[in-house]
């Protein structure tokens, strides 16, 4: 099993991309918009790429609530953003955010996917971009954390693996990272962005952050950064599972497909992500990433093993209906 997870192009799984995934086997596929009609066909789907993956590999997908989300009503229930959660007291907050978990879970696996990248960790800054705004739980890392958690144990009693983002935090970015590079200065504290991390540092999985710290390395984005990696996601926060990079393509970093997959894993990544749906970046980055490392493939097996732990009998309908209740109140 090769160290990325790729994009497809369509609806449905192409020759030429199953034969690229056969023969390559990347750790995964993440699915888009792009990708998804309605239940049925998402399920043949992916069957389509279970048939052709590795095992062990995962289907992703993005899938926050909110403005994230690829499966959109009417044909999927619609979600709450992460900032709705936020404003109900706290037992509240906690218990929605654990039912929304739980549906989002149930909807992933009844189409056949077992990863939605969420829960959102940064804080809400302001005056900082709204590439993160109301995705967040708010600026307490605390409360941040626990309501978090609580997404993140609703989508492991469905079965699905969660992926905290973006580590070790997004907040205070200036610009969008999906088109420039944030750069957050040298004197800015970070002790508050890295604290919901920490306390969230049991998670299977995390995804790095395009943005240049520069009190901690000032030439590299933390996903292509040793130091950050190293020093700041491993050391400082504690994270020991699997470290999934974010979108590759994403306009913050500069640098062919495969050059900066290959940097992401020479950096500290387990995984590089590419999600273009590009064939030949999909092979491209394919090429240029290892096998998964022992030490990747260990936190792989880890993460199905702490969901399997988790997992729990869910009344879709009765989640549902408290859910209701509680953002009615």
């Amino acid at each position: 099993m090769r160290a990325a997870i790729v994009g497809i192009e369509g609806h449905a799984l192409s020759t030429a991309e199953a034969a690229l995934i056969q023969a390559r086997a990347p750790a995964g596929v993440i699915l888009f918009g792009r990708n998804i009609r309605d239940p049925a066909q998402v399920r043949v789907l992916c069957s389509a790429l279970r048939a052709v993956l590795p095992a062990g590999a995962v289907i992703a997908v993005d899938q926050e609530g909110g403005r994230v989300a690829r499966f959109r009503p009417p044909l999927w229930r619609g979600h709450p953003a992460a900032g709705v959660i936020a404003a109900l007291d706290p037992a509240r907050g906690e218990r929605a955010a654990f039912l929304t978990g739980a549906l989002i879970g149930l909807e992933c696996a009844a189409v056949g996917v077992d990863m939605a990248c969420a829960p959102v960790l940064d804080l809400r800054v302001n005056g900082a971009s709204d590439v993160v705004g109301d995705r967040s739980y708010g600026s307490d890392p605390a409360r941040v954390a626990a309501l978090a958690g609580a997404m993140a144990a609703g989508l492991m009693a469905a079965g699905v693996l969660p992926v905290g983002k973006h580590a070790p935090g997004h907040g205070r970015a200036l610009v969008d990272s999906h088109h420039a590079l944030p750069v957050v200065p040298a004197d800015v504290a970070l002790e508050d962005d890295f604290e919901a991390f920490r306390i969230c540092s049991a998670l299977p999985w995390m995804m790095t952050a395009h943005l240049v710290y520069e009190g901690i390395d000032p030439r590299r984005a933390g996903t292509v950064s040793p130091v950050v990696i190293g020093d700041i996601i491993r050391d400082k926060i504690g994270f020991e599972g699997v470290l999934v990079s974010d979108d590759l393509a994403m306009r913050a970093l500069t640098g062919t497909p495969g050059a900066l997959a290959a940097a992401a894993i020479a950096a500290g990544c387990d995984v590089a992500l590419q999600c273009t749906g590009i064939l030949a970046d999909s092979e491209a980055v394919l090429d240029a990433v290892p096998e998964m490392s022992a030490r990747g493939a260990a936190r792989m097996a880890a993460g199905r093993a702490m969901v399997a732990g988790r997992r729990t009998m869910l009344d879709e309908q009765e989640l549902a209906a408290e859910r209701e209740m509680l953002l009615a109140c």
